[in-house]
């Protein structure tokens, strides 16, 4: 049985593009660009890139891109995408957890849970950040949102009594593994139901400091990340589902 992130994926390229939370792409790529002096030589890898929207505007941009995604749906519309605008991008099959290259990139961003948050256990996500560590040229910088362990807490409809669990957003929040449950309800390509359970890991704030320094990263900087609009200047706080993260090496 396929994990349910990889269910999730499978013929949803079209109406994940239609998501809302994939509307902000512009707003977010003017970040990226600002964070490298809106440099054109500079090279980027984009893990979890999906259909490649972030990938796609960066290389209308001018930028060198590749795009790695485990899902050969997403890619495939990907590279549609591509080809329709006339853009040579390196889309690949990869898992976030296991991929190589023989380069090394100046800029990695994995946006919107791209892989990370999403893997069963806190190892697995744990080996996406060592990956990207490794693949990360000297004086990289790497650029990713993951969610916000604080959002649940401040956020919860209720305590249940008999269990270490609360309730926000539909979800039910797992308080000894900062992991939130909920089913979601797809149609397929062929006009079924696709029922999928999910389980998504919250981080907090320090959480993610500690890893990305026991990884060696440096200038790890954490910011409210707004749909659209990241900036420096979004303190994160509480009311933020996701967090924005900024790290160099």
């Amino acid at each position: 049985m396929k994990p349910w992130y990889e269910e999730l994926f499978e013929d949803y390229a079209e109406e994940y593009e239609k998501e809302s939370f994939t509307q902000g792409t512009l707003g977010e790529v003017d970040f990226f660009e600002n964070e490298i002096g809106h440099n054109t030589s500079k090279t980027v890898l984009d893990v979890g890139c999906g259909t490649g929207r972030h990938a796609l505007e960066l290389a209308k941009r001018g930028y060198c891109v590749t795009g790695i995604d485990l899902s050969i749906s997403q890619l495939k519309h990907a590279k549609k995408l591509a080809a329709e605008n006339q853009l040579s991008i390196d889309f690949r099959q990869e898992d976030a957890r296991h991929f190589r290259f023989e380069r090394t990139f100046d800029l990695v961003i994995m946006i919107c849970e791209g892989a990370f948050s999403l893997m069963e256990t806190d190892a697995m996500n744990f080996q996406i950040l060592e990956n990207v560590y490794t693949c990360l040229g000297d004086n990289g910088k790497f650029i990713f949102t993951t969610l916000n362990g604080l959002y649940p807490l401040f956020h919860a409809e209720n305590l249940c009594k008999e269990s270490s669990s609360l309730r926000f957003d539909n979800n039910t929040f797992d308080l000894l593994t900062s992991r939130a449950h909920h089913h979601d309800e797809r149609i397929d390509a062929d006009g079924e139901k696709k029922i999928m359970q999910c389980n998504e890991r919250f981080y907090l704030p320090v959480e993610i400091t500690w890893l990305l320094e026991s990884l060696k990263f440096k200038n790890i900087e954490l910011f409210g990340a707004e749909l659209g609009a990241f900036s420096r200047d979004v303190e994160l706080r509480p009311k933020h589902f996701e967090m924005l993260v900024v790290a160099g090496k």
